[in-house]
């Protein structure tokens, strides 16, 4: 059964639980440990935006086990609906805290996703940092649908390696498609984790922390990749804050 947390909410339809990384590791380790298939997706705007226009996506998100907030202002939503406390639990940042928790604790782990270059740089990074890091999957599935032989084949792949941790990039909304679909049918904690790929691979450059911070990452990324990512932070930023808003003033209008 798909535990919840006791603080989540839901924004424009989309769950997000509110956590922190060291509350969020320790789950994710717990059920790596018992073998579980779980998904943990990483709640951002845009993302909001893509599952509040396709249904079928935002019920594939929220099927997963833990939706935390990965950007700030799916922080600031949850604040105004009355989780105070409410963090950020990046997931660039919370991938360096699984990892690290693996490796601490002998704990195999796979990476499926991005290109082969880009993965092998990010396999390398990986055990660099953490040396007991073990390492028993990696693999760049071609950038198209797959087909059933090949899902399949993927799928029998990752549980004959033994990874318990599955990080997966496929970049959003397919990694968290990915992540839902496998449910039940790979026997791991899988996390799609997006562009961690590139930042932990050192292929694309992070934000500084204090954009981070102040909520400015989107700056930061649009400014180094315009031509991709423009119509994501201009067209669906502000749609995401006149959305967000009509929520809260439903919201307010059934309390009084």
């Amino acid at each position: 059964m798909t535990e919840r947390h006791p603080h989540s909410r839901h924004i424009l339809g989309l769950r997000v639980d509110a956590t922190d990384y060291p509350g969020a590791t320790a789950q994710i380790l717990d059920w790596a440990r018992a073998g579980e298939s779980r998904g943990v997706c990483f709640a951002t705007a845009h993302m909001v935006i893509e599952a509040h226009d396709d249904a079928a996506l935002c019920a594939a998100v929220n099927r997963c086990d833990l939706i935390t907030p990965d950007g700030m202002p799916l922080v600031w939503g949850l604040r105004r609906l009355g989780v105070p406390d409410a963090t950020r639990v990046y997931g660039p940042d919370l991938s360096v805290w699984a990892l690290e928790g693996a490796a601490r604790e002998g704990i195999p782990v796979g990476f499926y996703g991005a290109s082969p270059e880009v993965l092998e740089r990010l396999v390398l990074a990986a055990e660099r940092r953490f040396p007991a890091l073990r390492v028993v999957f990696a693999e760049s599935p071609p950038f198209r649908a797959l087909t059933p032989e090949e899902d399949a084949g993927a799928v029998e792949r990752i549980d004959r390696s033994g990874a318990r941790i599955l990080f997966v990039g496929l970049g959003c909304p397919r990694q968290e498609q990915w992540v839902s679909a496998h449910l039940g049918r790979v026997r791991a904690v899988m996390l799609a984790v997006g562009a961690a790929f590139d930042f932990l691979a050192g292929s694309k450059p992070q934000a500084p922390r204090w954009m981070q911070r102040a909520g400015l990452e989107w700056l930061f990324r649009l400014a180094s990749e315009p031509r991709r990512l423009w119509r994501r932070y201009l067209v669906g930023g502000p749609r995401f804050v006149a959305l967000f808003a009509r929520q809260l003033l439903f919201a307010r209008a059934r309390i009084v």
